[in-house]
């Protein structure tokens, strides 16, 4: 499945590619990044780049890109909490993240999580059940890990039982492809892709106009969380 691409829109369990072909579409969309079209920086060191919806897409693109010197934080580190259990350690991070719950170990690196974001009035709380497939590449000189998050869709007759766990919600859907690279001059790269939709009845340009600015929030959240941890 060479031509299978991400996109937000949800996929039912029985239906998932492999992981390996998740994984090569990850790759194929984080290269892209190099060429779309740059954005604003934000906390100094955060860029940000974007790609407009093409007729595959569901929703825009939208990417940021960040560099970190190992006295902030190490490849090991961000892996740790990036890489393991993710969706758990973003409810630590994300301040709209109330509740996450794991649905199902589908392998030993991929999982079906349901997460709960509340919003202020008058957004209603959303819900985003999603899978997430990792890999760690240690085969290069350079070590690089992976994150695929693709939405799903839990509608369906045999998946009567994860969609009772599922929370109480309006559904929202996001597709995303983060990686933690390290580089040549000792520091570490944190890139994550996204493409999403809110549901219900936001307009979808009021989520884009924000989005490069929201996604970006997320480094220094991250990076305060991690200063706080016990050593």
């Amino acid at each position: 499945m060479d031509d299978f691409q991400l996109t937000i829109t949800p996929l039912q369990p029985a239906a998932l590619p492999s992981e390996e072909t998740v994984i090569a579409a990850g790759n194929r969309l984080i290269e892209s990044t190099s060429t779309w079209k740059q954005g604003k920086t934000y906390h100094i060191n955060v860029k940000t780049c974007h790609r407009p919806k093409s007729p595959a897409d569901g929703a825009p693109w939208h990417c940021r890109i960040s560099e970190h010197p190992p006295a902030e934080a190490t490849f090991d580190q961000l892996w740790a909490k990036l890489g393991e259990d993710k969706a758990l350690n973003e409810k630590e991070f994300i301040p709209e993240i109330k509740e996450v719950i794991k649905l199902k170990e589908v392998s030993p690196t991929a999982s079906i999580w349901a997460l709960y974001y509340t919003f202020t009035p008058p957004v209603s709380p959303r819900v985003f059940t999603v899978i997430q497939i990792r890999r760690l590449d240690t085969t290069s000189a350079k070590r690089r890990g992976m994150i695929v998050s693709l939405p799903i869709d839990l509608s369906g007759p045999e998946d009567k039982k994860l969609a009772a766990l599922e929370p109480e919600g309006v559904r929202g859907r996001y597709v995303a492809v983060e990686t933690i690279t390290e580089l040549d001059n000792g520091n570490t790269e944190w890139r994550m892709a996204t493409s999403s939709t809110p549901g219900g009845i936001i307009p979808s340009f009021v989520v884009e106009t924000t989005m490069n600015s929201k996604i970006a929030d997320d480094v220094p959240h991250f990076m305060t969380w991690l200063r706080q941890l016990p050593k």
